[in-house]
């Protein structure tokens, strides 16, 4: 089983949380039963979140050596000039070495059908931002928001919306969708 949820804005990537300040988890959303997160969200970011019943699925969806794309929509502060863009696409020197190149473009405003976040991403009347769409091949911990600060463009709110050609499409946050037939098995995008 494949299931795509809309993972909400600080909920963790797990059923359970044994932190003494207890957590929002998957738990909360009525998930299929025996459903497991191939691969990882941060807590502070939403979008797609994969979860399956399948080891083999998981292991496709997740093993770097695949290069599966993820594409992410990220609210930025500051605007996103021609060589921040450019850097993006190059590769980013990190901390851990650089990172692979990426797709970025510039988006003019947030997608109509993207509500605000709860809470709400701070607003500064001095400072502008932006929404840039990033797609990435590998899976670095907060990948997305260590290159968009290493390129002056701190993320401010990050959603992903894409994981190979399975796509958040019209979910509501915190509901979900099970993909049927030969699309279970093998989801497009995902090596077979």
């Amino acid at each position: 089983m494949l299931v795509l949820f809309h993972k909400p804005f600080n909920v963790l990537c797990q059923f359970t949380d044994r932190s003494a300040t207890p957590r929002r988890t998957l738990a909360e959303f009525g998930l299929p039963p025996n459903v497991y997160p191939a691969g990882r969200l941060d807590f502070d970011s939403e979008g797609l979140l994969l979860l399956t019943d399948d080891g083999a699925l998981a292991h496709r969806i997740t093993d770097p050596r695949h290069k599966l794309a993820k594409t992410y929509l990220a609210q930025v502060e500051g605007t996103p000039t021609a060589t921040a863009l450019q850097r993006l696409r190059s590769g980013v020197d990190l901390k851990d070495g650089t990172t692979l190149p990426a797709e970025a473009r510039p988006l003019e405003r947030a997608p109509e059908w993207l509500g605000p976040r709860d809470p709400p991403v701070r607003f500064r009347k001095t400072v502008p931002d932006a929404w840039i769409e990033l797609t990435i091949r590998e899976g670095r911990n907060r990948q997305v928001r260590r290159m968009t600060a290493a390129v002056g463009l701190p993320t401010l709110r990050l959603v992903r919306v894409r994981v190979g050609d399975c796509s958040l499409d019209d979910l509501a946050p915190g509901a979900h969708r099970i993909i049927e037939s030969q699309a279970r098995r093998h989801p497009r995008g995902t090596p077979r």
